[in-house]
């Protein structure tokens, strides 16, 4: 069964996700970024090129040929490409229909009243299922 953790009280969204793909990339995961509108797709892949002071994460799209190669894929549709991805980042705002095919879902949760509805009713979808999920508070871990 998919393992779920929620960081919310996010300040930014984009900038936690690239720490969250930065240290599954630190473990030898492969990681998806769902991230189905296109604004915020270019915004993240912006991100991944100067996420870290001395480097970049190696990321390309779902659908790139490289995508096979790559250990960061971000994902636009539902779509996606049988590329063995440990780790699930989910940036919409509702669940991903393919989240059960990844051993772990990461949910992050904006501190805005948008941002927080949208994220109780993915966790209540998630916890009506019978998933375990381990919740992270952005604002007390400093971040």
């Amino acid at each position: 069964m998919t393992s779920i953790d929620f960081y919310f009280n996010a300040g930014d969204r984009l900038d936690v996700a690239c720490r969250l793909a930065g240290k599954a990339l630190q473990q030898k995961k492969r990681v998806l970024i769902y991230a189905p509108q296109a604004e915020m797709a270019q915004k993240l892949d912006r991100l991944l090129w100067m996420s870290q002071a001395v480097s970049f994460l190696p990321h390309c799209a779902a659908h790139d040929p490289l995508a096979a190669e790559t250990p960061v894929l971000i994902a636009t549709d539902d779509a996606v490409p049988a590329h063995a991805c440990e780790v699930l980042l989910n940036l919409s705002a509702e669940c991903p229909p393919f989240f059960e095919r990844h051993e772990r879902l990461l949910e992050i949760v904006a501190q805005d009243d948008a941002g927080r509805h949208a994220g109780r009713a993915r966790f209540k979808f998630y916890r009506d299922r019978g998933y375990e999920i381990r919740n992270h508070d952005l604002a007390k871990a400093g971040t």
